[in-house]
């Protein structure tokens, strides 16, 4: 799949500087490779975005891991046998942009997308080096594919989900794609109209370059201001101009 005239035109006439920034996709589908995923057709579209302007881009699969249930760091302490998750999870604390793609299924994402949460979730008490919570300063979005309605709902799930870790989310930082509803083509299918969709397109390429200069904005200034949300802090007693009522 090639980026169409006008996005080509943006990506040559930008004069930012994102070379510097690191996006991982993270793959939700149900589908083993190398089995067709839809999910991962459209969010080429963003991709090749990224990669024009210079952003390293890192895509996982969850799927094709050994990734265990629960909502620790590493479910092997805690009598799992296996765990890749915290392999995959430093490829996405050394992410700027973290963008998640699922299916629908029965109007919801997809398990795997759950799990994912649950995982991302579980890492949610490491601070970073400023004492905040370690996702601070990413930004993050969410790409939806399927063949019945739901495409809101999940975006709504997953891009709170994001924003309640600590990642940032831009205007626009969601797209998807459905086909008319119930038993049809999928988006790669021939004739599905899906990659030539120009509404689609339009918002995955906006979401993609909301992502790119929310990111940039954030690594020039050095993330979040750390002041207020600090969990370092607060836990050593800094209460941030909070006044306890008890003591009013």
């Amino acid at each position: 799949m090639a980026l169409n005239e006008q996005q080509k035109k943006m990506c040559t006439s930008s004069k930012w500087d994102f070379s510097d920034l690191r996006a991982i996709f993270l793959n939700t589908t149900l589908k083993k490779s190398p089995e067709k995923s839809h999910t991962e057709g459209l969010w080429t579209i963003s991709k090749e975005i990224l990669q024009a302007n210079r952003v390293k881009t890192d895509e996982v699969r969850l799927v094709d891991h050994s990734i265990a249930f629960g909502v620790w760091g590493d479910m092997t302490e805690h009598g799992w046998e296996k765990d890749d998750w915290p392999q995959i999870y430093e490829r996405v604390k050394n992410s700027d942009i973290v963008i998640v793609g699922t299916p629908i299924w029965l109007g919801e994402k997809s398990s795997v997308c759950t799990q994912l949460i649950e995982r991302l979730y579980a890492n949610s008490h490491l601070l970073n080096k400023a004492g905040q919570y370690a996702d601070y300063g990413k930004v993050g979005g969410c790409l939806v594919t399927g063949n019945e309605d739901g495409a809101k709902h999940c975006a709504m799930n997953i891009l709170y989900s994001l924003q309640h870790l600590g990642y940032v989310i831009p205007p626009q930082a969601d797209a998807g794609w459905l086909g008319e509803a119930g038993p049809g083509p999928s988006y790669l299918d021939e004739g599905s109209g899906g990659p030539e969709n120009d509404f689609t397109n339009r918002n995955t390429t906006f979401m993609t370059w909301n992502l790119m200069h929310l990111a940039r904005l954030l690594k020039d200034h050095g993330g979040i201001p750390a002041h207020g949300n600090q969990r370092s802090q607060w836990d050593a007693g800094c209460r941030f101009d909070f006044v306890n009522p008890a003591y009013r």
